[in-house]
């Protein structure tokens, strides 16, 4: 079942809503017909499950992953048909996931080794519950409460591909600009727990390799924007690269190369991962 699977993005982008699916699509028509059935208006229906009128609709049109809640909410209150709770098993859209985004999620979910270059946030995979939040509210349009913490929910739980107890173990990369941390997105108090926190998970995760990309530096392989390199059971490679409303998974492996081309690069030029992490120890004590 998708309930409660992997969010999407490093930022904000994570939390847009779907693109309809065909299970998403005859999930939401079984839901208008049994709500018409009962003679409820969208808002009516809403107000029974808990829920507003705009995720009725979202749900309806097959543009919102209904969460195991709406689905044990409404089951009662459209007659105990069990259709919903029989349909449910089959949604294939992941809750939280942007639409472009889900081919990416899926391949991070297997991959075995994973390398990440950030300029514009500290990347989903090592944020904090308050960063995660503080990021969601700062870039418009504003999430309603329930997609915010739908949003933070799938992004706590895809850090769970951080564990070295995974069999094998995911080989992580990062590659962090120094502007990212030193801009207290969120606050001190904030930064001080992001901080802490990344302090822990390096010192405390064999399989995490960390690298601050210093703000004065004269030459930079990293100047096109972010990018994410992925390496599949089957040692096949795979790249993501995301922007404004938009993300593109590449598959070419000429363009591949390019991109392992460039992130080898921006490994010589970051800080080593020794020196990373004392500065992030500099940087914790000056808060």
């Amino acid at each position: 079942m998708a309930y409660g699977n992997t969010d999407g993005g490093t930022g904000s982008a994570g939390g847009a809503e779907p693109e309809a699916s065909d299970s998403l699509r005859t999930f939401g028509a079984v839901v208008h017909a049994l709500r018409e059935h009962a003679g409820l208006s969208r808002e009516e229906f809403g107000s029974l499950v808990g829920y507003s009128k705009h995720t009725i609709a979202s749900i309806e049109q097959g543009r919102r992953m209904p969460d195991r809640d709406f689905v044990q909410s409404a089951e009662p209150v459209l007659g105990n048909t069990g259709a919903l709770r029989k349909a449910a098993p089959y949604l294939s859209r992941q809750a939280g996931l942007a639409s472009w985004f889900v081919q990416w999620a899926r391949l991070e979910a297997t991959a075995i080794s994973l390398y990440t270059y950030e300029c514009r946030v500290v990347p989903g995979l090592l944020q904090t519950e308050a960063y995660a939040r503080a990021v969601s509210l700062d870039v418009p349009p504003l999430p309603d409460p329930e997609e915010l913490e739908q949003r933070i929910a799938a992004r706590m739980a895809r850090q769970e591909l951080l564990s070295v107890s995974r069999k094998p173990p995911t080989a992580f990369s990062f590659i962090v600009e120094q502007a990212v941390l030193e801009r207290h997105t969120g606050g001190e108090v904030v930064t001080r727990e992001l901080l802490d926190h990344l302090i822990e998970l390096i010192e405390g995760n064999w399989n995490v390799e960390f690298q601050i990309m210093p703000t004065r530096r004269v030459s930079h392989a990293g100047l096109d924007g972010p990018l994410q390199l992925a390496e599949t059971p089957e040692h096949r490679w795979f790249a993501y690269s995301e922007g404004q409303k938009n993300g593109r998974l590449i598959s070419d492996a000429k363009e591949i190369s390019v991109l392992q081309q460039r992130y080898a690069k921006l490994r010589s030029q970051a800080l080593t991962p020794e020196d990373s992490l004392s500065l992030l120890k500099r940087m914790r004590g000056a808060l």
